[in-house]
């Protein structure tokens, strides 16, 4: 049964990106203190964050929750801790080159999300230490770490190999739509096979069929809703990726346009007219990540820093996108939610 996240159903509104945010996405720095600031302290460290999508609209708020985490354990930016951020301006080829920048800037810690971020950081270096934040792989069958509790190596993190998950959306499509017999799974190949294969191993006892579709980037999304259309699909479950939620306002107004109901992880999506959204929260995960970090600059080795699991996921619903699809969402899930729109 879908758990409450207990954040009620009052929904922040976003706000304007902050200033610092509008230097990150145009490619300065992000506020690090400069560097005969960074000499007067024998105590100053460096962490670099990788993140394998161009900015988007909640940058300045994951940004900011991670520094949050680092506080925990007392480093403070422009006091004794800057962060460098990077990501590849929509061209993923690039992030082993990215990768490795980094890795020459010799920071004390790095953070790299998603699946291809955590790859491209492991390809660079096995000495300097790694908080992976990966919601699409298994690490231990990836070879990444050795066992959950120990990891080994110089690579621990935050991990979300749920495969129940897969199923878990699928049953949101069946409540909101019983007739569905068809529902088109959105994947991207750059990240791992957890949700997917998930989503496969529940779908028969569902009875519902599947139809697999990639999209590497978002120019890959008129192509992908056509597909479904030209199947029959009924629905849609969009997967994990950092290219999907970046561009999630593109995959709302393809949803619209085509009159397909559909389903993402990350609760933003609703927030922006998606139907539905049940997953872990973003803010939430940053944080979690940052005192990780925080705990390995204060010399926990990352080996030996068991992997964590999000610590909170969230039901939201959009009924006006449902009043709009002709579909009634059940008392039953509305009472279960954590963010409702009306």
């Amino acid at each position: 049964m879908l758990g409450r996240g207990g954040a009620g159903r009052g929904i922040k509104q976003m706000t304007a990106l902050s200033r610092r945010a509008f230097l990150v996405s145009t490619g300065v720095a992000l506020a690090a203190p400069l560097a005969t600031e960074a000499q007067r302290s024998d105590n100053f460290v460096r962490v670099a964050l990788l993140r394998p999508a161009p900015p988007s609209p909640e940058l300045a708020h994951v940004l900011d929750a991670f520094k949050q985490g680092l506080a925990q354990y007392g480093y403070l930016e422009r006091r004794n801790v800057t962060v460098e951020f990077r990501f590849p301006r929509g061209k993923t080829d690039r992030l082993s080159h990215i990768a490795t920048e980094l890795v020459r800037l010799k920071p004390n810690a790095i953070l790299a999300v998603a699946s291809s971020g955590v790859d491209a950081v492991r390809k660079a270096t096995t000495t300097i230490s790694i908080v992976a934040l990966d919601l699409e792989t298994d690490p231990v069958a990836t070879g990444i770490i050795t066992s959950l509790a120990r990891p080994g190596g110089n690579v621990t993190g935050i991990f979300l190999d749920f495969p129940e998950l897969g199923g878990k959306w699928l049953e949101l499509v069946r409540q909101v739509a019983p007739q569905t017999s068809r529902v088109a799974i959105l994947w991207d190949p750059a990240t791992g096979r957890v949700p997917l294969s998930g989503a496969e191993a529940a779908a028969p006892s569902l009875g519902l069929r599947l139809q697999v579709l990639e999209a590497r980037g978002s120019t890959d999304f008129e192509a992908v809703f056509r597909s479904a259309i030209s199947a029959r699909a009924e629905a849609m479950v969009i997967l994990s990726s950092p290219v999907f939620n970046t561009y999630r306002r593109h995959l709302v107004d393809l949803a619209a346009k085509h009159r397909l109901p559909t389903i993402m992880p990350f609760p933003l999506f609703v927030e922006d007219g998606g139907l539905i959204a049940y997953g872990p929260d973003l803010v939430e995960l940053y944080k979690q990540s940052g005192a990780m970090v925080g705990r390995i600059l204060k010399g926990a080795r990352p080996g030996d820093v068991p992997i964590e699991r999000p610590t909170r996921f969230v039901l939201a619903v959009n009924t006006r996108t449902a009043k709009a699809l002709g579909l009634t969402i059940p008392p039953s899930l509305l009472l279960r939610a954590d963010q409702v729109i009306e």
